[in-house]
């Protein structure tokens, strides 16, 4: 619900495509067996998870827009054990410690950079937004930084991660990005569900190129200069609906995506988003994807 990220455009993808969003097997039944009988064992986890699929979303051109975009994002996914995670989404990942509901580990991502002429996003169908003629191009950015993340046993039995990241930008934006989450995830007969609360928070270098208005920038774009601050970025809520196909989802899976965010003050109140853009940010897609396994 659903975090590599791509901005502008993708970052919307980023935040609605969750892990529950994959196309994964439902764990199978334990097995009974007949009197006199020993039961059978749970069959062993696969030591490698690939997952390949695609999502089609609609979302604001960029973070803030007041236009909206189709864009066919990649949803690829590698899971070596429980150990080392990859996905376009949440990036490049290593729980280093994994244990007692606790996952704490180094994670990188990428930030595809913002094309002024319609918004960004290298995955781009139709529409977008002509918003930001004036500002400039922003570079590709790597993210870098950790995670922490914990599942309560108690009453929900792990139904709940609570988890946490801070990343520094290299590249097109040199800021500190915070990104606190808690999500909640079950089934309900033969759909997987979560829903989630999430928010951003970042340093004054990451919100000036994104939601700043330089002199330059005002004057070729037609807008009074902003200088933007540190603090709440956007917080909203994300939901995931999964319905696994053909038995125990060995055709794969299709996921509904659903997002809301509203931007904080510290970039809201940006000339940029007040004359050009929109504070609420609404997104919806549907997702596919089939699972590879191997022992």
């Amino acid at each position: 619900m659903v975090r590599l990220t791509l901005a502008p455009l993708a970052a919307a993808a980023a935040l609605i495509l969750a892990p529950h969003a994959k196309a994964q097997s439902a764990p199978a039944a334990p097995a009974t067996a007949a009197p006199g009988m020993r039961p059978s064992r749970p069959p062993p986890q696969p030591t490698w998870v690939l997952t390949i699929g695609f999502a089609p979303i609609v979302a604001p051109a960029w973070q803030g827009s007041s236009d909206m975009a189709f864009s066919v994002f990649p949803d690829i996914r590698v899971n070596y054990k429980d150990e080392v995670f990859f996905s376009v989404q949440e990036g490049l990942g290593w729980n280093a410690v994994n244990r007692d509901g606790w996952k704490i580990g180094p994670v990188a991502r990428l930030r595809f950079g913002r094309q002024e002429s319609n918004g960004g996003s290298p995955f781009l169908i139709t529409g977008g937004s002509e918003a930001l003629r004036g500002f400039g191009d922003v570079d590709i950015a790597g993210e870098f930084g950790g995670f922490v993340q914990y599942s309560p046993a108690g009453v929900l039995g792990r139904r709940v991660a609570l988890r946490a990241e801070v990343r520094r930008g290299v590249g097109g934006h040199e800021g500190v990005v915070a990104e606190p989450s808690i999500r909640f995830s079950d089934r309900a007969g033969k759909f997987r569900y979560s829903l989630g609360l999430r928010s951003t928070f970042a340093s004054e270098k990451y919100t000036q190129v994104y939601f700043g208005v330089t002199p330059q920038q005002g004057l070729a774009a037609g807008l009074a200069p902003f200088s933007t601050g540190s603090g709440l970025v956007s917080a909203g809520i994300s939901g995931t609906l999964t319905r696994p196909l053909g038995n125990r989802g060995q055709h794969g899976a299709l996921t509904l995506l659903t997002g809301y965010d509203r931007l904080g003050n510290v970039v809201a109140d940006s000339t940029l988003i007040r004359q050009r853009g929109r504070r609420n940010q609404f997104s919806v897609g549907l997702a596919y994807g089939y699972r590879f396994t191997w022992k």
